[in-house]
């Protein structure tokens, strides 16, 4: 492949489809802000995650919610080697 193309594995998705990701709700104490992020966070691509973190801060839901224990997302994910691009898209949705 040459060096100016970029690899896009699978197919682009609408934004009807990054925004059904707003959709889910917890079965347990998490809020569901936290529920949806984590959900995304699992399920699209970081650009995706990208365009999804605008319909969510949009949607009136709030970047730093919680799970029972008092965790954020940035806490749960900021072991994992992809997190540094998450935990950035995450500080300029705060504003």
């Amino acid at each position: 492949m040459r060096k100016d193309k970029k690899q896009v594995i699978g197919d682009e998705i609408g934004d009807e489809q990054i925004k059904l990701f707003l959709d889910f709700e917890p079965v347990d104490a998490t809020s569901p802000s936290l529920h949806k992020l984590i959900k995304a966070y699992r399920g699209l691509r970081i650009d995706d995650f990208e365009r999804f973190l605008t319909f969510f801060v949009e949607a009136g839901f709030d970047v730093d919610g919680k799970d029972e224990q008092g965790k954020t997302f940035v806490d749960l994910i900021q072991d994992q080697r992809n997190a540094p691009d998450y935990i950035e898209l995450i500080q300029k949705a705060r504003g």
